[in-house]
């Protein structure tokens, strides 16, 4: 596993102040492009000023549209898959500095986050060139305290350990717009539908169903962060759903708001 050097040593757009202990980068990626699995020696806070990517950790995928970001701690394996053209936006923190943080705690996992207007704009402030070391240390803490409010779980796949779970699993990712059946599933990957449930159950804490659900929502949600032109029924039917009603519905359940409300339309 690759331990990589913090990449403000490597490459970075060197006009942006950053205070001890926190080093910001700013880099665009193309459509298409995969960041194989690695691990810094810092936590960071990823961020795409535009653009959707998805984030892969070993407890599962995180589907980062533009009004999230991404924490990862340090030491923790990570891949990255662009689904648009990105432009990345990173905070990397040294662990020293985070240490000292009040709710350190709570940053010792990965987790999606919502980003707020205000979080937006302190992210985005961070790399404005024009800054003082007083306003970017500001901006900063803001980035923080903002940060411990955001937690938002809408977009996260978990992904079963278990061999034959996790065939189940990535069957079903790799066609979410299937209507996949247990007992077929279970056959596929040399189980019984009893079992096969037992264990979606316990290692993702989802129902089988409900596990499904996800899935279908976060590809949902990649096509209407990478193409403004679909519709909330072209989703629903190509997702399998009965009726643009039932599709929102399953939507609201798993990220709290409608498509057309989480697209912006």
């Amino acid at each position: 596993m690759n331990v990589l050097e913090t990449p403000i040593l490597r490459e970075v757009r060197s006009n942006h102040l950053s205070p001890a202990g926190v080093h910001l980068v700013a880099r665009d990626y193309p459509k298409g492009m995969r960041i194989d699995p690695h691990m810094h020696r810092e936590s960071q806070l990823i961020y795409a000023a535009r653009g959707t990517m998805q984030v892969t950790t070993p407890a599962g995928r995180w589907l980062v549209p533009p009004d999230r970001a991404v924490w990862v701690p340090a030491g923790l394996e990570h891949a990255l898959d662009l689904l648009a053209d990105i432009e990345m936006r990173t905070l990397y923190f040294d662990l020293p500095w985070l240490k000292r943080e009040q709710r350190y705690e709570g940053l010792t996992k990965e987790f999606v986050v919502r980003v707020s207007p205000l979080l937006n704009q302190a992210i985005l402030g961070l790399f404005d060139a024009r800054n003082t070391e007083e306003r970017t240390e500001l901006l900063v803490r803001l980035v923080m305290l903002e940060l411990h409010q955001a937690e938002d779980s809408a977009t996260f796949v978990p992904l079963p350990h278990e061999p034959r779970c996790r065939r189940a699993a990535m069957i079903v990712l790799d066609d979410p717009t299937g209507l996949h059946d247990i007992d077929t599933l279970a056959r596929e990957v040399g189980t019984s539908a009893r079992t096969l449930s037992r264990l979606f159950s316990t290692e993702t804490q989802l129902s089988f169903k409900s596990w499904c659900q996800r899935a279908r929502v976060a590809a949902a949600i990649q096509r209407l962060s990478t193409d403004p032109n679909v519709s909330v029924k072209q989703l629903a039917t190509q997702l399998g759903y009965a009726s643009v009603p039932a599709f929102s519905a399953a939507f609201r359940q798993v990220t709290g708001r409608t498509p057309t409300e989480f697209a912006g339309k």
